[in-house]
């Protein structure tokens, strides 16, 4: 496990080749840094921050991340961009994009889902301290901007597009390359399209060809380190420890094989504390335990590891602003009400979305 304690992700190489080239267009000294991940096949994507942010620092530009965007072809996105390229219609792409997209940046889930007739692509758990508004949008951009130029027919009209940075005086940048609303200040970053989008053709598809490509994908995928694995480890580790009491971070630490020192620097990459980590699965128990009307709020504050009911009580409040109490009987009350909601991309042989 010591090989990947401190992995936080990597990028594509063909990203630092992309760069590279927007150096030499705008005539710029090129970082030695940038320079040493030429010939890599994967660098570290800190160091993908890193250049960014050298030069943002250098330029001054707004909305870089845009700019960058429309020097992209398919060798800068590897076999991802080729997966693309063989697919016949942009939900298709899109489904590709969802199962490989790793390939281009595995440091973190892809998360897409279909609501209210919109498909939601959100770039999600990259931790704030990692990432920055030029990553995110460079990362939306890239996508955008290779998706547009296979298109068959017109262009993708997008609903709308969020940002979790704050705003910035340039949004009309923004909101001409998306051609769409554009908003700041969201709980995290997002791509909105109605699913009729999703039927668009693109300019040639090879099925046979895509056959080849998932088995090679696959192939590539199987060798990155998954970090959404270690985190399913460090939970249920968590929860085997609430369960028998023993959840304090040098018993977890132990059942992982791990030094405490190790756990912690694994959860600081995400932006959190070992506290912060437990409470948060806490909490989602606790949600769980609730809906269970059988159970009392004495025995959900035993299961959850506190050792008063009082504890259980005031920190759930702080969860939510709301007693177990209350929080049960409003869940109670609307549990017949909830909407339908897709959590995961799904495509029928026709290549319509399920909804």
């Amino acid at each position: 496990m010591s090989d990947i304690q401190d992995y936080a992700g990597t990028v594509y190489g063909g990203l630092g080749h992309l760069l590279l080239e927007f150096y030499h267009h705008k005539q710029l000294p090129v970082p030695e840094k940038l320079l040493q991940i030429q010939e890599l096949e994967r660098f570290d994507f800190v160091i993908w921050r890193d250049l960014l942010t050298q030069l943002q620092q250098k330029l001054q530009t707004p909305a870089l991340g845009l700019e960058i965007a429309n020097f992209v072809q398919p060798r800068h996105l590897g076999i991802m961009a080729y997966l693309a390229l063989s697919c016949e219609t942009l939900g298709e792409a899109m489904m590709r994009y969802h199962d490989y997209h790793r390939l281009v940046y595995d440091g973190s889930p892809l998360e897409v889902r279909v609501e209210n007739d919109y498909l939601s692509i959100a770039w999600v758990d990259v931790p704030l301290n990692l990432a920055t508004q030029l990553s995110d949008e460079i990362a939306m951009a890239l996508m955008l901007k290779f998706v547009r130029s296979i298109m068959a027919l017109g262009d993708i009209a997008l609903h709308e597009v969020h940002f979790r940075y704050p705003a910035n005086k340039h949004l009309n940048l923004y909101e001409q390359f998306f051609h769409c609303k554009v908003r700041f200040n969201q709980q995290k970053s997002v791509i909105f399209m109605h699913v009729s989008e999703l039927a668009q053709p693109l300019r040639q598809g090879d099925q046979t060809l895509q056959k080849l490509l998932q088995q090679q994908a696959k192939a590539l995928l199987e060798k990155l380190p998954n970090t959404a694995q270690i985190d399913h480890r460090i939970q249920q580790a968590i929860l085997s420890g609430l369960q028998k009491n023993m959840f304090q971070i040098e018993h977890v630490a132990k059942q992982l094989h791990w030094s405490v020192r190790q756990l912690q620097r694994h959860l600081q990459k995400q932006g959190k504390t070992y506290q912060q980590r437990m409470q948060e699965i806490r909490f989602m128990l606790a949600q769980q335990y609730l809906k269970d009307d059988n159970l009392s709020l004495h025995e959900i504050a035993l299961l959850l590891g506190y050792s008063e009911q009082s504890a259980f009580q005031r920190a759930f409040k702080q969860w939510t602003n709301r007693t177990p109490q209350q929080w049960r009987s409003e869940f109670l009350a609307n549990a017949d009400r909830e909407p339908a909601f897709i959590p995961a991309l799904e495509m029928a042989t026709s290549n319509q979305y399920h909804i």
